[in-house]
């Protein structure tokens, strides 16, 4: 059931919004005393101008330097040295323990850093060798390099001791999109005086505008993880908002290349597949596929990605769910043509509080692109594909040296048949277009967006798909007092259009339900198109001091919908949400950090339905022993609520208050043997709903080399209130369904891993998952399903009869080996391996043997090797 908790109020919102009006009023206020307020503040806190920032320059190497963590090279012996680094944890503008100094060079194609890093005992330098792009415990540096010197984007680049990458993008100040690989050499030592590190970084790697002299934003940031301290040139401050922001600047730079950048990364796939047999039985299907990837560089500020027939093979499986709501799972993107600079392209709804944006709802998610076939249920069979190739796919992407930055994707599937020739996904393109203006040097942004999805539709398909779909929105920001506050809003107008019966269908999925009783809206079967809007304005205090806050207004009208491209749950509704924190960053007492969040919200749909009223309170505090304990809980229905999806498009009913406390525990990560564990619980329901879970791990390091992760998830539910079904009688009479379901759920997780090198990997992840539930005491709505007492919402009902109970058993699993043998170029060998079962009823037994069970399943095994060469000029 989904406890999207909610009551009613009279037929509008009109009593909540003088409450949203007065509230807002009182934070203004609030927000203007602390501005008024602010005292002195730390150090190297204060905004500094153009001409106060730290710099460093960059000298032209004669010769390049040759790339081993050595400083033997000339232009080394010339280049001048920087020092002045400062802590940030785990406190803030002290000195550090050891000192750190930093040389740059250049020439025409690439930018050099040598970095030494001082320690007085290498042997304890803390090590660990691991894929690219996992941090283990061990050391590191980091450089931040903003080739714009926009102070809204940049790379981060970083090594550890044993010479293992990691590199994100940056965008927005302080968004890290660690899907980013760059094409970037480093070489590390470790000798008497510590360690070094010797980058090369190509400038096609960088982006900036034609000119001919470049200042880029630039920084370094050092980890000695024993000691947990963390210190940056210059001075990164916690207390202040951004990342870009705070960096130094990197001068000398004359001459950079401007010629364009052609990267070519051809790929060949082998793959030996299980397919259907005659009978019962199954065979084995080798298959050959070739595609490619490109990079053009137009210019140095302009890029143009394509790939042709991608295969993402190497990718994981998502995890294991059982959705027992109204509501489409989410699950993240893993591909890497999509995940790269895809956070550029989001444009997020229902994000209520900007530092912790957990719906995923938004205009843009990728994974439609390529989604399993939508009508493989109706014209498909157990050999019909279980995902939609992609054809084709490119992205163009830039940045003007006025602050304009563009996107544009486009993606093409072909059509996908089942049995006899017929559609299950027809031919569709997809298109989306971004662009975000910054103004006031990044303080200031407006941005739109803009997507599009067409389909070619047959007779069989019309009734099922929309034709055509799309979606403009524009959002604005405004950050002002030192960048600690900042006012935004955004607005949103979908359009989706087909045929009669497809545009009913719409209407009456969960996301619209216009066949409620009792709301504003009615069911038009001859439309032919649905138009919706969605808007949201927020205010909050992000930086400064101890103390934050948000508060945010958003409001989506019954016919907006985004989902032929875009993820949402629900439309109709208006939301207030309010969010404040206390936040120590500096280490004091038992800590080293500790945050409190207080969270409360309301929301009602457009007819006037309070569909939740709740609150939470939560804390957090890593502790001077590196674990960190976290304690929380909600508070549900504090006025009176009432659901209006629990019955599917039925009636509203009312919901009685909830309890939700959680909490956990993580131990110090740098030890060879840590773990940690968590919990939830929940009643509801006036008692007769409640549910546990508990999710304890261990992570095992035998070695600097290799790690083996185990998990367990154990969930145990009673939900006096689970949606069973409606059914119609001889009558006509709809007949709204529940009962009590108890089910189990039991999910184990392990991953192994094994670094020969830094560019030679092994891993493998497992996961057993089994969920059974039986359900009885089946009662239907009464005549009062709003009414305050519990019991009196339901009466006595026997359902037609069918399957009370459910299990559902998966083994998923896959071991990748990737060797990346000369830098952009990788040979992966994969196996997956997957085992499924749904049966309507099962025997009374134990987890364990339900676990043993599951390897007495018919198999599903695909082997895969892809071989990929990059190519550059």
């Amino acid at each position: 059931m989904s406890h999207a908790t909610s009551a009613r109020p009279p037929r509008s919102v009109r009593r909540v919004l003088p409450i949203l009006s007065t509230s807002l009023l009182a934070l203004v206020i609030i927000a203007g005393g602390e501005l008024g307020a602010q005292g002195p503040v730390a150090r190297g806190d204060a905004a500094r101008g153009e001409a106060e920032r730290a710099r460093a320059t960059a000298v032209r190497a004669a010769m390049a330097p040759q790339i081993d963590g050595r400083s033997d090279d000339a232009v080394w012996a010339t280049a001048p040295k920087y020092r002045g680094f400062r802590t940030f944890e785990p406190r803030v503008d002290t000195d550090p323990s050891f000192q750190t100094e930093f040389q740059a060079a250049y020439d025409e194609r690439n930018l050099y850093v040598f970095v030494r890093m001082f320690d007085p005992h290498p042997d304890s330098i803390m090590r660990a060798l691991s894929r690219r792009d996992v941090r283990g415990p061990s050391d590191q540096i980091k450089l931040l390099i903003d080739s714009y010197n926009d102070k809204r984007s940049g790379y981060e680049l970083a090594v550890n001791p044993d010479g293992v990458k990691r590199d994100y993008s940056m965008a927005n100040d302080q968004d890290e999109d660690e899907s980013w690989d760059g094409i970037w050499d480093v070489a590390t030592t470790v000798d008497s005086l510590g360690w070094t590190a010797e980058y090369r970084i190509p400038l096609s790697q960088l982006r900036y505008a034609p000119a001919p002299e470049h200042v880029f934003g630039f920084g370094i940031w050092r980890d000695i993880e024993r000691l947990k301290e963390r210190s940056a040139w210059p001075l990164w401050s916690p207390h202040r908002q951004g990342i870009s922001s705070q960096l130094g600047l990197l001068t000398g730079l004359q001459g950079l290349s401007s010629a364009r950048r052609v990267e070519v990364t051809p790929y060949f796939v082998t793959k030996n597949v299980q397919v259907a047999g005659s009978g019962s039985g199954f065979g084995r299907e080798q298959e050959f596929t070739a595609g490619g990837d490109l990079k053009i560089g137009l210019t140095p500020n302009v890029t143009l990605d394509a790939t042709v027939n991608p295969d993402f093979g190497q990718v994981e499986a998502d995890p294991s769910v059982v959705n027992l709501t109204a509501f489409e799972s989410f699950f993240s993107e893993r591909r890497p043509f999509f995940v790269e600079g895809g956070g550029f392209y989001q444009f997020q709804l229902n994000c209520y509080i900007v530092v912790d944006c957990g719906t995923n709802e938004g205009l843009f998610y990728s994974r439609r692109i390529g989604r399993s076939p939508a009508l493989r249920g109706l014209y498909g069979n157990s050999g019909t594909a279980t995902s939609t190739p992609i054809a084709a796919a490119t992205k163009l992407t830039g940045r003007t040296s006025g602050g304009l930055s563009f996107g544009i994707l486009d993606a093409i599937t072909p059509r996908v048949t089942g049995t006899g020739d017929r559609t299950v996904e027809p031919q569709t393109n997809y298109a989306v277009v971004r662009a975000n203006q910054d103004l006031r040097g990044g303080e200031t942004g407006i941005s739109l967006i803009g997507t599009a999805v067409n389909r070619s539709l047959d007779a069989l398909s019309e009734p099922y798909l929309h034709e055509s779909a799309y979606a403009v929105g524009a959002t604005f920001r405004n950050r002002f007092g030192g960048k600690n506050y900042e006012f935004s809003g955004q607005f949103a107008l979908s359009h989706v259009q087909g045929s009669a019966a497809v545009i009913e269908r719409t209407q009456r999925s969960p996301v619209h339900y216009y066949q409620r009783p009792g709301d504003d809206y009615d069911v038009d079967p001859t439309r032919t198109s649905l138009t919706g809007h969605a808007e949201q304005l927020k205010f909050g205090k992000y930086g400064g001091g101890i103390t934050r806050f948000e508060t945010s207004i958003v409001r989506q009208s019954a016919g907006f919908d985004v989902n032929d491209l875009g993820f949402l749950r629900r439309a109709d509704l208006l939301n207030w949400s309010t969010w404040s924190a206390l936040s120590w960053r500096e280490s004091r007492w038992i800590y080293r950090w500790a945050q409190l969040n207080a969270n409360h919200w309301i929301g009602a749909n457009t007819s006037g339905d309070r569909y939740e009223h709740g609150m939470n309170v939560n804390g957090h505090m890593g502790l001077l022993n590196n674990w960190d304990i976290h304690l929380g809980g909600t508070l549900t229905g504090l006025s009176a609520q009432a659901c209006d999806r629990c019955t599917r498009g039925g009636p509203i009913v009312r919901e009685s208050r909830g309890f939700f406390p959680w909490g956990g525990v993580n131990t110090d990560s740098r030890k060879p043997v840590s773990g940690g564990a968590w919990f939830n619980f929940g009643f509801a329901d006036e008692g007769n709903t409640r549910s546990s879970s508990y999710s304890p791990y261990v992570n095992f390091r035998p070695s600097t080399r290799s790690r083996i992760s185990l998990s367990l998830d154990y969930s145990e539910r009673t939900d006096d209130a689970q949606w069973f079904g409606n059914f119609i009688d001889g009558g006509g009479a709809t007949h709204y369904t529940f009962a009590r379901l108890e089910q189990t759920t039991v999910g184990m997780s392990t991953r192994v891993n094994y670094t020969a090198t830094p560019n030679l990997s092994f891993e493998f992840y497992g996961q057993p998952f089994v969920s059974h539930g039986t359900y009885s005491d089946f009662r239907e709505l009464s005549a009062t399903p709003e009414a305050a007492r519990y019991d009196d919402r339901y009466q006595p009902y026997a359902p037609p009869g069918g399957a009370t109970a459910f299990k559902v058993a998966e083994l998923r699993g896959n071991a990748v080996v990737r060797w990346e043998y000369r830098p952009g170029s990788t040979l992966f060998v994969v196996w997956q391996h997957g085992k499924e079962s749904f049966a309507s009823s099962f025997p009374d037994q134990s987890w364990t043997k339900d676990y043993g069970d599951l390897f007495d399943l018919q198999p599903n095994n695909t082997f895969l090797v892809k071989f990929a060469y990059w190519f550059s000029r």
